[in-house]
């Protein structure tokens, strides 16, 4: 049996599911037809359904309940390991609600926390998460919203931090921060739905196991990227909540949800079921 499965090109992602992907594990009879996306491209992908699997931004989930549902297996939760909030030198956070900034996409996570931090900040402008420190360097933006490897490098670049997004929920939530996730579709058997997560799990497990064995891949997807940045991009994104939510992930991803009710950004039908049995 193939299934279609959506997930990003960066070194998190290609840490957790090389050894699924290609066959370091037993994959129970399933196939995988993979398609390598940002993840605001698949954010809007599964605003449509188009596929049976697929990595999303935690604040996007909110969107897709009728389609999907969560894993356990998979995800990037952490304490310290939020999107930065980056500055030019002409940005004047008194005056943030006239400040123009770049946000890796309206659905990424890292917008809402944006959101909570500075409700009065509307001059939002889209960019896809790699061009925005240049977008910041040349001042086509005041500030610029970066995720991924670019908490590596953006001093590099002369860039200054205004704010840890990550550090700021922690302060207001006390939990690890619910980053991004994987979802199948409902639709699908429940039975197939757990072997799914069963997979994903045991291919995070080899990885841990076996650092080194997704290496390559990981650099076929990350040409421009050193070994250093790689390898601070796994540890930081991929670690126990990735092999299993468990009690606390699953609370840190309540907590977001109950937060985002809270401020009336978003909200979800009662008793609607989040996370697969």
């Amino acid at each position: 049996m193939k299934l279609t499965l959506g997930y990003s090109p960066c070194p998190n992602d290609c840490f957790i599911f090389d050894a699924l992907l290609h066959k370091k594990i037993d994959t129970e009879g399933l196939d995988f037809e993979v398609l390598h996306e940002d993840v605001e491209t698949l954010n809007r992908k599964a605003l449509k359904g188009e596929l049976d699997i697929t990595k999303l931004s935690f604040h996007a989930y909110a969107y897709v309940l009728q389609h999907y549902i969560l894993l356990k297996a998979g995800s990037a939760l952490g304490f310290n390991c939020g999107p930065l909030l980056v500055q030019s030198s002409r940005f004047n956070i008194q005056k943030v609600q006239d400040m123009r900034v770049a946000i890796p996409g309206k659905m990424t996570t890292a917008n809402f926390l944006l959101s909570l931090a500075f409700p009065q900040l509307k001059n939002k402008i889209e960019y896809v998460f790699s061009n925005i420190e240049d977008a910041v360097l040349r001042e086509e933006v005041d500030a610029g919203l970066i995720i991924h490897e670019n908490r590596f490098t953006y001093e590099q670049k002369g860039l200054k931090k205004v704010m840890d997004l990550g550090e700021y929920w922690d302060t207001l939530i006390h939990a690890p921060i619910p980053l991004g996730g994987i979802v199948i579709k409902r639709s699908m058997d429940a039975a197939l739905q757990q072997k799914v997560n069963r997979l994903i799990k045991k291919s995070v497990e080899f990885a841990f196991a076996n650092p080194e064995s997704s290496m390559p891949y990981v650099r076929e997807h990350a040409q421009a990227m050193s070994e250093e940045v790689m390898k601070k991009h796994i540890n930081l994104y991929v670690n126990s909540f990735s092999i299993d939510l468990g009690k606390q992930g699953t609370e840190a991803v309540e907590k977001m949800f109950a937060k985002a009710r809270e401020q009336g950004l978003f909200d979800i039908p009662a008793g609607t079921k989040l996370i697969i049995d």
